[in-house]
């Protein structure tokens, strides 16, 4: 029922959902409507509604090392890494490193992948040096847009829109190491960085004010370094500060890991055209484990636990709208049931009216295959091994060598999530005995 209802929506909506429903990329040349955001609902210039699925372009430009066979307890940071290509080859060396690094990350073949999977929206990582002069603070990078650009451009080729996401800001917004720099945390209590992520956004914004393609500014990822209170005063100077320059785009307001209470009802503190953002992790980081139980819970909201009926509640009563920037729905199940639970995740997000990203699009490995279902929709097919450097040994032919190989790395991709993403009828993972 719910394909035929989307199928039946005017507009573009429609066109984003049933272009590949049956394995066509429909071919899309003029420029994507701008969204934005009324109540709960996420919506397009001509009032219709959406189906927004997504995925996350992880560890292109942001590292995360495990993503690419490389994590060692001595480099497992982007911090770390830029530190050891400094000190051996020199600043403009370890630059032109990171591009070859960044263009064969993702590459045409990687754009022509994300159609077939019937995903409409993708979430780009960003930290903040990727347009930011780091050795020249407040002042753009030769190279600025190239990265940025050429993803919303890509995807709109694709009929997809871009969420831009400030996934490590200048001094780390946690202690994790996705926000580039592991045990850092100096965001909060360094008022000069909170001010250049002003600046970086503004300029962002600026830039892309009247780009239709971008869906909306996720303007701080995992924010966690902070109290829920505090983040919500912070991001509430960023999001005046980006409304100074942009009235246009969704802004995305971050949740903490202990929830988005602290913000208060949004339109009551002035703020329009707003989502709330949180990542749901059934099966992972102590959330049971995988499988179809942990899964159906949270969908089906059967259960004590947290769930899809109680965010619904709680969205309605905020009368703001929602995004799932990370979930991961498919690793570690094998291939039917990851595909199966992965379609039936995306219709349950999309039939509440939210839009969603999956955490990630690639995951290459040592080995190489997707065995019972890695983070990655595409994964290095099996025997194609990526080797393990190490960046303080490696020579710098090494080095390049293996970044050459993440452009061209034979692929494995997820094909039962292929299928059951553009199965006419939706599959019923859950009423298996």
């Amino acid at each position: 029922m719910l394909i035929k209802r989307l199928l039946k929506t005017a507009g573009l909506a429609a066109w984003l959902l049933a272009g590949a429903v049956h394995g066509q990329t429909p071919a899309h040349t003029t420029a994507l409507p701008m969204l934005h955001t009324e109540g709960t609902k996420w919506l397009a210039a001509d009032g219709t509604q959406p189906a927004l699925r997504g995925i996350n372009l992880g560890n292109y430009l942001i590292q995360e090392f495990w993503m690419m066979g490389q994590e060692t307890k001595a480099v497992d940071d982007q911090c770390k890494l830029e530190a050891v290509l400094d000190k051996r080859f020199g600043y403009e060396e370890r630059q032109r490193l990171y591009t070859l690094f960044r263009d064969n990350w993702i590459k045409q073949r990687d754009w022509d992948m994300l159609p077939r999977m019937n995903l409409n929206l993708v979430r780009l990582p960003f930290i903040y040096s990727v347009v930011e002069d780091e050795k020249n603070p407040r002042h753009l990078r030769a190279d600025a847009w190239k990265y940025l650009d050429n993803a919303i451009d890509q995807a709109e080729k694709r009929g997809m829109y871009v969420i831009l996401d400030l996934h490590g800001a200048v001094g780390s917004q946690g202690w994790e190491h996705h926000s580039g720099c592991a045990g850092q945390n100096k965001y909060w209590d360094t008022p000069e960085y909170q001010e250049r992520t002003i600046w970086l956004w503004q300029q962002i914004a600026a830039r892309y004010k009247d780009r239709g393609a971008v869906a909306g500014y996720s303007i701080l990822n995992e924010p966690w370094g902070t109290t829920p209170e505090n983040l919500a005063v912070v991001m509430g100077t960023l999001y005046k500060a980006i409304r100074e320059v942009d009235q246009n785009h969704v802004i995305i307001l971050p949740g903490h890991n202990k929830g988005i209470d602290a913000y208060g009802k949004p339109s009551e503190h002035g703020m329009t055209n707003v989502a709330f953002e949180m990542h749901p992790y059934p099966g992972h980081f102590g959330w049971g484990k995988p499988g179809l139980a942990v899964h159906r819970d949270w969908l089906q909201c059967t259960g004590e636990g947290d769930n899809v009926c109680k965010w619904k509640t709680k969205l309605d009563a905020l009368d703001t709208a929602f995004f799932v920037g990370e979930f991961q729905p498919w690793a570690f199940m094998g291939a039917e049931n990851g595909g199966q639970v992965m379609r039936v995740t995306y219709d349950t997000y999309v039939a509440n009216g939210w839009a969603s990203t999956a955490w990630a699009y690639k995951r290459l490995s040592n080995q190489g295959g997707q065995g019972t279902g890695t983070w990655g929709l595409v994964a290095n097919a099996p025997g194609a091994r990526i080797p393990q450097l190490d960046f303080n040994k490696a020579s710098l032919a090494e080095i390049e060598n293996l970044f050459r190989l993440f452009g061209s790395v034979p692929y494995q991709p997820q094909q039962t999530a292929i299928k059951w993403m553009n199965a006419p009828v939706p599959p019923t993972p859950f009423a298996k005995k």
